[in-house]
């Protein structure tokens, strides 16, 4: 179907979308995107290759949504038409040419013709994977479909890993930008509450990290913090407390806590890839550290921020460079500043090479539940893909007893501060504390 008008032609491209329970709402997840066919109602695209971990969970008889977009430059794209399917009857049909039905609105749109679909492996790998090769022409004449290659029906799962004892590391960083606000005013976003109520910093971190610390044995936790100046330099990536790692989610409020009293200078702007490649680098040697020991190690990076990031084009390259890394990022957007240029996590990245969730604080204010499920549905999917992509299987089931596995004591701290403000709006926290002029790691 030309979505172009009679004198112009559709540019088409097509999703492969994985079919997802959350919480009891049936979603569709965008998992790969080919390449758009400029001017071409009857496009032929490439062959491609996707993870099964990613497309169906390992699971051959699991729906597949097919969906052909018509590209827009304005990324308002047209949906074309689309269809459901498992990577069984791709793998069935393929071997005939057959042919997909494109349907929009439950209206016939035009057809997929399945030219090359296949399911395979290697020996000993885990790795399994499915490769399309799509070709779509309108009604009637028939057109193309995708093609898929996993290498076994029972491709390993997250739940696989962790059953094998894989350990996931943890690392928390917290904006100190000077736009959160005065922190001794109640409604700001760093505002310490001596009633033991949390501000929207202390809640995310808390929820977030009181779910991963059940996959995390020791519990010790790096804390970093960026946006703030010391010794007249502005960090963006520097320790926060007076250890490199804390202990358990009360360890890391207590580290955010002493960061007001380390005479620390609100500023920006807001820059994370510092943060990103500190905790790449640590990632990869964790897990290269591991394979000795014959263990497994993949790492999670939550990052909290008020804003945007200031430069959202090397932010996305630095996330290109890592995305190999044994590491998922989590962005937590607190307050009410404009996030939607935020949105270049996904547009600048493939599901192969998405390694990085943003989330916004506000829309699950209320419930840490929702807040965990949204921010961390992606890292099981991220874990499996790199421990595939580098064809390493699930060790064997570990088992764990009760007196190995580490309780957290409640946190009941609070923090006196002392501040004041320079005539160009830096807010200057003063007194007390390590000497931090060096950033990251120097007292």
């Amino acid at each position: 179907t030309n979505t172009e008008g009679m004198f112009r032609k559709s540019d088409p491209f097509y999703e492969l979308s994985n079919k997802r329970n959350a919480a009891g709402n049936i979603t569709w997840d965008a998992v790969f995107r080919s390449e758009v066919v400029k001017d071409n109602l009857s496009p032929s695209w490439k062959n491609h290759t996707v993870e099964l971990s990613q497309l169906c969970q390992g699971d051959l008889t699991k729906p597949v949504m097919i969906a052909v977009y018509d590209h827009e430059s304005d990324g308002k794209h047209v949906l074309m038409g689309q269809v459901e399917a498992t990577v069984d009857k791709l793998v069935q049909i393929g071997q005939s040419n057959g042919t997909l039905k494109l349907k929009k609105k439950g209206n016939p749109t035009g057809e997929l013709v399945v030219t090359n679909a296949s399911v395979s492996g290697v020996e000993q790998v885990t790795q399994q994977m499915a490769t399309a090769s799509l070709q779509e022409r309108p009604v009637p004449t028939p057109a193309s479909a995708p093609a898929f290659v996993p290498s076994s029906p029972t491709a390993p799962t997250f739940a696989d890993y962790v059953a094998g004892g894989l350990e996931l590391n943890v690392s928390v960083a917290i904006d100190f930008t000077g736009s959160n606000g005065d922190p001794r005013k109640p409604g700001t976003l760093h505002y310490l509450h001596t009633d033991g109520q949390m501000n929207d910093y202390e809640k995310a971190i808390s929820s977030i990290v009181s779910i991963l610390s059940k996959y995390d044995f020791d519990q010790k936790y790096p804390v970093y913090g960026f946006g703030a100046k010391y010794g007249g330099i502005v960090r963006h990536c520097f320790q926060c407390g007076s250890s490199a790692e804390v202990h358990g989610v009360r360890g890391i409020l207590d580290a955010y806590h002493q960061t007001f009293r380390s005479g620390l200078i609100m500023s920006g702007p807001t820059d994370i890839t510092e943060v990103l490649q500190t905790a790449a680098a640590r990632a990869i040697s964790a897990q290269e550290n591991a394979v000795t020991q014959g263990k497994q190690v993949y790492s999670i990076l939550l990052i909290v921020t008020d804003g945007s990031v200031s430069d959202v084009n090397a932010t996305a390259q630095i996330l290109n460079q890592i995305h190999q890394s044994p590491l998922s990022v989590v962005i937590v957007g607190v307050g009410n500043a404009d996030f939607s240029a935020m949105q270049f996590l996904d547009d600048a990245s493939t599901p192969q090479t998405d390694i990085a969730q943003f989330v916004a604080f506000n829309q699950h204010h209320e419930n840490p539940v929702s807040l965990t499920r949204e921010t961390l549905h992606e890292i099981p999917d991220q874990v499996v893909r790199y421990f595939q992509r580098n064809n390493i299987a699930p060790l064997r089931a570990v088992f764990v007893e009760d007196d190995e596995i580490a309780i957290e004591p409640e946190n009941d701290g609070e923090i006196d501060l002392s501040l004041a403000f320079q005539d160009d709006g830096d807010i200057v926290v003063a007194g007390g504390g390590q000497n931090y002029t060096r950033g990251y790691g120097s007292y």
